[in-house]
């Protein structure tokens, strides 16, 4: 028996329950807190943002794919775990787990996941591989509404419907904005409205959206 536990045994295993065509394909990570460890002595453990204690923590930071299939089943479907001894960044893992779950035979329709995986690089993967995707969007990303002339997405008036724009470095989106409630204890009417902004794209004839 293997010692070794790669992410494509955990295909293997979920791809029995899963319908590989059609789904929804999310990218998320997360920090397991390890504060007894001493990442000195330990192997993968390191010091992490975590968004959640809204500070830099000492654990595994952990990146996964996470698939739903048409069928409303929901697993991980592939996984990395930080290691900063090869050089890489959250988002060369993305990519490589993408083009991993793709030579699988998983065929998503969309690629949804937060702010940080919507870089110009990974954007460009995404089409490149022929597939739609709806991330949020930094708030000082440009775009251009009129031929050379751009501007910050803050500074939109942004409809319910949305608004396709030319995003700089890529091409047409579409953008969305959507207002959440932080949850808290305070009562209803004082909690703080989060202001999110999403870019769609979605692969069509002539790149129209």
């Amino acid at each position: 028996m293997r010692e070794r536990y790669e992410p494509k045994d955990l295909f293997n295993i979920v791809e029995k329950i899963i319908n590989l065509v059609g789904g929804i394909l999310s990218v998320d990570d997360t920090v397991i807190e390890k504060i007894y460890s001493d990442p000195k002595n330990a192997e993968l453990i390191s010091y992490f943002w975590s968004g959640k204690a809204h500070k830099t923590i000492i654990g595994l930071n952990l990146i996964t794919l996470y698939y739903s299939d048409i069928n409303g089943n929901s697993v991980p479907i592939n996984y990395r775990i930080y290691d900063k001894k090869e050089g890489k960044t959250k988002n060369d893992y993305f990519r490589e787990m993408v083009s991993e779950i793709i030579s699988w035979g998983v065929k998503p329709r969309i690629i949804t996941g937060d702010s940080w995986y919507s870089g110009v690089e990974n954007l460009k993967f995404l089409k490149n591989q022929k597939l739609g995707f709806l991330f949020g969007i930094e708030k000082n990303r440009t775009v251009s509404n009129e031929p050379h002339k751009y501007c910050q997405v803050s500074t939109l008036v942004i409809p319910e419907s949305g608004l396709r724009t030319h995003l700089k470095e890529f091409g047409f989106i579409k953008l969305f904005r959507k207002d959440f409630k932080k949850e808290d204890s305070r009562p209803e009417a004082e909690r703080l409205r989060l202001r999110t902004i999403f870019c769609m794209f979605q692969m069509r004839k002539e790149s129209r959206i």
